[in-house]
């Protein structure tokens, strides 16, 4: 039996696009692949617009946390998919690495989160489609 893949999600505060991206990959995945966010300067809280329209799909962030990127947590990862966080990421020969140029959720309202967290849905079922090719996305 194969290991479970990890993936590792990336951004400077941690307060958005991974968080939407780890709560969607959770999601989608079910269990086939093991999931984590982080960030190289965490914010102190969540974006409360992306807490919310992670609601509108019924994923619930409102206990999630920014968490502070470990060189542990990248050794671990299997696949390292940045988001904005350029250098700060440490590098790991062998280890897949992804650079998701998304705009950043920062400031920004629910109307314009929206399509940030869709476009960010289409490529973590794209990927978990790679990763995991039996575990249906819907």
């Amino acid at each position: 039996m194969t290991a479970v893949p990890e993936v590792l999600f990336v951004c400077v505060h941690n307060a958005g696009r991974s968080q939407m991206a780890a709560a969607l990959l959770h999601h989608h995945a079910a269990g086939a692949v093991t999931v984590r966010s982080a960030g190289s300067a965490p914010a102190d809280t969540v974006n409360p617009a992306v807490v919310e329209v992670m609601a509108e799909l019924g994923l619930d962030l409102s206990h999630e946390f920014p968490k502070p990127l470990t060189t542990d947590a990248v050794r671990a990862a299997d696949v390292v998919i940045t988001m904005g966080c350029g250098d700060a990421c440490p590098y790991f020969p062998g280890k897949r690495y992804l650079d998701w140029q998304l705009d950043d959720p920062a400031g920004q309202g629910v109307d314009a989160v929206r399509p940030i967290r869709d476009e960010i849905d289409r490529r973590v079922r794209a990927l978990l489609t790679e990763l995991a090719p039996t575990r249906s996305t819907r």
